[in-house]
């Protein structure tokens, strides 16, 4: 029986390949022999070893053999200030190690007296990491021990990054070569522990996306504790929950957040109050911190001779900046013709985040990779971006090199040309938000719908239709929980149906199809 039955093998989804759907990509390949031919079918037919995902860990493991070379200064001849300004080698965990205790014994939080100005599972993280490292005491042979323990870890998690990012985008895994290569995780990744608020981000956004929302909010809630940025993603899940209906989805997601977050903290605060405190005291009274533009205008109105903005100043505009920008991005997700995607709206809030914020440290870069590589896929834009942050990353290093060794102007970075490093990183941001909101307005351009999907990372959002959705030229066909629907409005007016997916153009006719 077993040798005349057929065997039934699951149908395999076709793949989305980025030579013949980027436009950059496809001309590239022109030196190669052109894009893939259009007979081929890549996720159909077997790859034999090389999988998508085992090339995406490949690739990641070169970038992070670069990312270390980039660090190879310091590590051959320690982190000295200015030394490891001007040889671009900078990392925070040389510095802690030495400054904060962890290389004699202090664990951030656990010992009473410590501060620690890092979110409480940072802090276990670093000391954590601190107990793995030999020895006892600061020196060389320890503070590099230190350093290697944790860019290993790091490395570790941009894989799991890379894999998430590639397997929430389903029928598009090779989006996440964006993850994998990116200049920015390569020249940033090694400075801090962001990468590990990144991945906990990425895993709650790939349970989301497989509708597990309880799981998708505890890991939401462990990467608040590592870095405060992953909460804001709850503003997007509130937005789509308005539009179409399920607010369940998010106050399971949030509920779940929350309670995580007070699982890592209340014991914390119970334990030691005045180290918990530290850092939510340290983040309101610092001042504007680097690359931020309020430090910008500090620094221009300084050789200006004007006033400069004080933390409280500079903390109150901040934050209403960024409630005007989160006003009108919900805004723009109640008024658009269809739904957006919920990372388009996660991408639109952490970067407005970072272009309000008063501090900008060169790590934070990273958090919007991942978020761009699914809200956007396009590697024109992406390149764009990055090589502004690589500028941006080498500007701050001279500009610190020459403040911290008290250097001459003419051999050192002058303060006008960090300065417009700052705003030309302001200015790339900005735009590649100007894009996902182009892509939001005018769906048919979405790189993601345009190959036939809904949102395959929106999880209960996907494939659902409207609640709530307010139409400014045509205001009586807008969509109101308390207005009853006809058939004949949406029959009249079907490029205004939330749930139709945009037509296909031709050349991507091929690879349309369904995106679970």
């Amino acid at each position: 029986m077993q040798e005349t039955t057929p065997h039934r093998q699951r149908k395999r989804a076709r793949l989305v390949v980025p030579s013949r759907s980027d436009s950059l990509l496809r001309n590239f390949t022109e030196l190669v022999g052109g894009p893939l031919g259009q007979h081929s079918s890549p996720g159909r037919i077997s790859p034999g070893p090389f999988t998508a995902e085992r090339v995406l860990i490949i690739l990641t493991v070169c970038a992070a053999l670069l990312a270390v070379l980039v660090k190879d200064y310091c590590r051959v001849n320690g982190w000295q200030t200015p030394v490891q300004f001007y040889a671009t080698c900078y990392s925070d965990f040389p510095e802690l190690f030495r400054n904060r205790g962890l290389g004699d014994g202090v664990f951030p939080f656990f010992t009473q007296g410590s501060l620690f100005e890092y979110p409480v599972l940072m802090g276990i993280i670093a000391g954590v990491t601190a107990l793995l490292v030999p020895g006892q005491g600061t020196g060389n042979e320890r503070i590099l021990g230190y350093f290697d323990v944790n860019a290993t870890l790091i490395v570790a998690v941009w894989i799991v990054t890379v894999l998430l990012t590639a397997r929430m985008s389903k029928r598009r895994p090779w989006d996440a070569a964006m993850v994998a290569v990116a200049p920015g995780i390569i020249l940033a990744g090694f400075i801090n522990w962001d990468m590990w608020a990144v991945a906990l981000l990425a895993l709650g956004m790939y349970f989301f996306s497989r509708d597990k929302l309880i799981l998708a909010g505890v890991c939401i809630g462990l990467g608040t504790a590592t870095k405060l940025y992953p909460v804001l993603i709850l503003g997007a899940v509130l937005v789509l929950a308005l539009r179409s209906g399920r607010l369940q989805a998010f106050f399971i997601t949030a509920s779940a957040a929350a309670a995580s977050w007070l699982v890592v903290n209340l014991p914390i605060a119970a334990m030691n109050p005045s180290g918990w405190r530290y850092f939510f005291e340290f983040t309101q009274e610092r001042p504007a911190g680097y690359s931020s533009p309020w430090f910008a205008f500090n620094l221009v109105a300084d050789r200006l001779q004007q006033p400069q903005l004080t933390a409280e100043t500079i903390n109150s505009l901040a934050l209403y900046l960024f409630v005007l920008a989160c006003a009108l991005i919900g805004a723009l997700a109640l008024v658009s013709p269809r739904r957006p995607r919920i990372a388009q709206l996660a991408f639109l809030i952490v970067a407005a985040f970072i272009l309000t914020n008063k501090v900008y440290s060169p790590q934070f870069v990273i958090w919007l990779i991942p978020l761009l590589a699914l809200a956007r896929p396009r590697w024109r834009d992406f390149l764009i971006w990055q090589a502004a942050e690589g500028l941006h990353w080498a500007a701050i290093w001279m500009y610190l090199g020459q403040a911290t060794s008290g250097g001459s102007v003419q051999h050192n970075i002058d303060m006008p040309y960090y300065v417009l490093s700052v705003l030309l990183h302001m200015a790339a941001t900005a735009y590649l938000m100007a894009r996902v909101v182009m892509d939001i307005w005018m769906p048919a351009q979405d790189p993601i719908r345009a190959s036939g999907a809904d949102d395959p990372h929106g999880g209960p959002f996907n494939h659902t239709a409207d609640w709530l959705r307010i139409d400014l030229w045509h205001p009586t066909l807008s969509v109101l929980p308390w207005r009853a629907r006809t058939a004949a409005p949406r029959a009249a007016h079907p490029h205004r149906n939330a749930t139709a997916p945009p037509k296909v153009s031709a050349p991507h006719a091929a690879e349309a199809g369904s995106d679970g």
